[in-house]
């Protein structure tokens, strides 16, 4: 009896052993199949747009495809104008781009109900790859904050902020129709108010500077654009391109007015996106450019995402192009920084921006009308009432 025990006790320890050796080797193979899965991540696409100037691209389904592995998250907006086509200029030439015409852009606020009903099209799985952002509202317009919030509680659940929007940029700025965009405007304020108010991402276009800048000043936007930030502490804000575009090129000193904002610790809710290709040509231009450019990002890594820019690719190839003109780049940031620039800052950004404005929906939304929101909510902050605004 006694040896039948301790065989009973010796077998019982061997297959609790084994159990244990099973589960090691079962959580060693998720570890690495996890690792392999997160390795596999390339980039977080910050700044991307399903459509057009013409509100045409691809369909959302076919892009998720397009991500593949290789991109784990992305945000997605249309462009908030549409090229018009005027018959009387362009005759049968149908223009589907900004520089294809001299006719007018106008805002075209259908765009978020569009990319509303794209994302609603996808699986709960692919939809956690995707985070929508509200674009179809005119910055001009007191009114714009009261889009904003119909946007959020006609589709609950969907959008994780406002952008890209444009107040300067190169020349789109002279052809949109109706009053210039301005950053003196308090439209402008109420729309920052309202994203800091609900936890929404607010991704803005301004360039730094006018296509022919008055060398020795400092850049014509960069002043009114510190103070629109400094205005807005609660505001998560994404700086597109650091201002650059396709003329609107750096100045000598461009990183020493980024490090102005950089260093100042009423702006740590400011980071930069370096999207576009037409932007990469300015930061890779020299090896002395692109190793200018990752000291400064290897200083401050918590504060720079990369971004694509892309405008309805049809191919992975058209995806990637600003990824691998940035190559240069990546090769000169340290292994964190490259980590952070690429995938972490956004995921870190966009889960925060998701938990409030979700939070919003669920306790805020109701509260809001446009009436009220008007009158009481958001008034025209003090700071921006100067002379220069009352003058005009």
């Amino acid at each position: 009896m006694f040896y039948f025990r301790k065989a009973k006790l010796l077998l019982i320890a061997f297959v609790v052993s084994l159990l244990f050796v099973f589960v090691g080797a079962y959580s060693a193979i998720a570890q690495k199949s996890s690792s392999s899965s997160s390795s596999s991540v390339v980039f977080d696409d910050v700044h991307f747009h399903l459509t057009n100037y013409i509100q045409k691209g691809i369909k959302l389904k076919e892009f998720v495809k397009l991500m593949g592995s290789k991109v784990n998250r992305t945000a997605v907006f249309g462009i908030p104008l549409q090229q018009k086509w005027d018959y009387f200029v362009d005759g049968e030439r149908a223009p589907d781009y900004y520089l294809l015409s001299d006719t007018d852009l106008y805002y075209y606020s259908l765009v978020d109900a569009m990319i509303a009903q794209e994302y609603l099209k996808l699986t709960p799985a692919q939809q956690k790859h995707i985070d929508p952002m509200i674009t179809g509202f005119n910055p001009t317009d007191m009114y714009a904050t009261a889009h904003i919030i119909r946007v959020l509680k006609m589709y609950p659940g969907v959008f994780s902020g406002i952008g890209e929007f444009t107040i300067h940029k190169e020349f789109v700025s002279y052809k949109v129709n109706g009053h210039t965009a301005s950053l003196t405007n308090p439209a402008l304020d109420r729309v920052f108010a309202l994203a800091g108010d609900i936890g929404l991402v607010t991704l803005i276009h301004c360039d730094i500077d006018s296509i022919r800048p008055a060398m020795g000043d400092r850049p014509a936007y960069f002043d009114d654009l510190k103070r629109l930030f400094k205005t807005h502490p609660k505001t998560s804000i994404i700086w597109a391109h650091t201002g650059l575009g396709r003329v609107v090129s750096p100045r000598e000193n461009h990183l020493k007015f980024l490090e102005e904002i950089l260093k100042d610790p009423a702006l740590t809710h400011v980071t930069f996106d370096i999207s576009w290709d037409e932007v990469a040509k300015w930061v890779v231009q020299s090896p002395q450019n692109a190793k200018a450019w990752a000291d400064l990002i290897n200083r401050y890594p918590d504060r720079f995402l990369f971004g694509t820019d892309a405008v309805a690719p049809k191919t992975e190839a058209a995806f990637f192009k600003t990824y691998d003109d940035y190559k240069p780049l990546w090769s000169l940031l340290d292994k964190d920084t490259s980590y952070k620039v690429r995938v972490g800052n956004y995921e870190r950004i966009f889960d925060q921006a998701n938990t409030k404005v979700r939070e919003w929906e669920k306790t805020q939304a109701e509260q809001f009308d446009a009436k009220r929101e008007l009158d009481q909510s958001l008034p025209v902050p003090k700071a921006i009432i100067n002379n220069r605004y009352l003058a005009s």
